[in-house]
């Protein structure tokens, strides 16, 4: 079979690190095949992966000692320009490569730039936009989580590459858009493309894969039997009966939600009771409004019409200010916008009631290691954890987590609902939560509500 990727790595580590990241790593990836690779949260996946597309050293300095072949030719004496004809990226921050305010300009951007004729960039702004369900008119600021790795993904496909990379593309889908997105790549890959694929998700991206890889200890395996792989990746997390906590006083009462953006109706009329010490699972496809109900309950934006009305603390007035803030702590989806301290000891600290509570949630989550690290150097797992922690530290009644799980391996992802679960017991905190990971659905809440066509469709207990 003929090889898209050779890759040979002695050492890599980056500029502002002191150790290096990937030592002594050899693997090769084919034409016509999907290949996964695996691995924990910041085991250098995702440096494995800038090094294949040019990324380092070129954009991200590091010291590099071996070669990456991409179809026969050394990377190293390639520009940025010639590899990218070859190589398409999917990055694990969807959003960090839209650039354009229309999904259509945002399509047609790559192709521009690879000289294809006007009619052709056309031809592919359809196909794409319809393989990947997006409108070509739709602003690309409207868009839910999902919908922006859709649109990434549509504006890889459109530019043709021989070899397309993917850094966790299923993160925010939900189940369907994963399904589309997986039979879409192995129907690529039968036609002769060479497909990478970094992914946490192995429940639902194993079956759609030809060889795995696992990157442990700076290098890399194959694994040889893929069943007893996921196996000890995929069980379900359960909950436990101690984590239901009985209250009957409403906290929340959500009424009418109305949310539009232009000629997009998003929620027509969402109407929610939540009571002290719940906990309630968001649910739906993807841009069906859940993060947008999400960020109207945090006061983060306003709706357009209905109301939100809130019972910790009547003396509290309706405004998103530093007295609403200490007692509704959110998790944003995309973790970079909430990192903002050079180290990420000062981030878990910024907001935190205790010192040592603080650093001991990080030590729990497993962040004690990089508590000197500037939080934007770490993988989005990471980072993720680091969000988490630091909101967890400021005690707050009503937590929102907007995609939690997203970039965790299974063992972090069990640990990561342990803790959840512990410290809403021990603070008897109110939790809404948005995930898509069916492995921890249970775990996370009491009572999961369906949004469907703008409204709560199913109440699924």
């Amino acid at each position: 079979m003929k090889k898209a990727l050779q890759i040979k790595c002695r050492s890599f580590r980056y500029a502002f690190g002191s150790e290096t990241v990937l030592e002594n790593l050899e693997m090769e990836i084919n034409y016509g095949e999907v290949t996964l690779i695996s691995g924990l949260s910041g085991s250098g996946k995702s440096t494995l992966l800038s090094l294949v597309n040019g990324i380092i050293p070129r954009v991200v300095q590091g010291e590099f000692d071996g070669e990456i072949l991409i179809d026969g030719w050394n990377s190293r004496y390639k520009t940025m320009s010639q590899i990218s004809r070859k190589v398409g990226n999917v990055l694990q921050n969807a959003e960090a490569q839209i650039i354009h305010q229309l999904v259509e300009d945002e399509i047609a951007f790559g192709c521009e730039n690879l000289a294809f004729d006007c009619e052709e960039i056309h031809r592919q702004i359809k196909k794409t936009s319809s393989l990947m369900e997006l409108k070509p008119d739709w602003k690309t600021r409207s868009l839910s989580g999902g919908q922006k790795q859709r649109l990434v993904t549509a504006s890889t496909l459109a530019m043709k590459g021989d070899i397309l990379i993917f850094d966790e593309p299923l993160a925010n889908l939900d189940g369907r858009g994963a399904k589309i997105l997986l039979d879409l790549l192995k129907k690529l890959a039968g036609e002769g493309k060479a497909i990478l694929l970094v992914e946490h998700r192995l429940d639902v991206v194993l079956p759609f894969v030809d060889s795995v890889w696992q990157l442990k200890d700076k290098k890399v395996e194959k694994i040889s039997d893929k069943d007893a792989f996921l196996k000890s990746q995929t069980d379900i997390i359960e909950d436990s009966d101690e984590n239901h906590l009985s209250f009957s006083e409403n906290v929340l009462e959500i009424q009418g939600i109305k949310k539009a953006y232009g000629k997009r109706e998003i929620l027509r009329g969402i109407y929610l009771n939540v009571k002290k010490g719940e906990r309630i699972l968001l649910s739906g496809e993807n841009g069906c409004g859940k993060s947008t109900l999400m960020s109207i309950i945090a006061r983060l934006e306003k709706a357009d019409g209905g109301k939100v009305i809130q019972h910790f603390d009547k003396n509290l007035g309706k405004r998103a200010g530093k007295k609403w803030f200490s007692l509704c702590g959110l998790v944003y989806q995309n973790p970079n916008y909430q990192l903002f301290m050079p180290t990420v000891r000062e981030e878990i600290l910024f907001g935190a009631k205790e010192k040592e509570y603080a650093l001991s949630l990080a030590e729990d989550f497993g962040l004690s290691p990089l508590l000197e690290r500037h939080p934007h150097s770490l993988s989005e797992g990471q980072k993720r954890r680091v969000t988490i922690c630091a909101i967890l530290a400021q005690k707050t009644r009503l937590l929102l987590l907007d995609e939690p799980t997203v970039g965790q391996d299974y063992g972090t992802l069990r640990n990561m609902m342990a803790i959840l679960n512990k410290i809403h017991r021990e603070e008897e905190n109110t939790l809404i939560s948005i995930t898509h990971d069916i492995r921890c659905m249970k775990a996370l809440c009491d009572r999961r509500l369906e949004i469907e066509d703008g409204l709560i469709a199913k109440n699924l207990q």
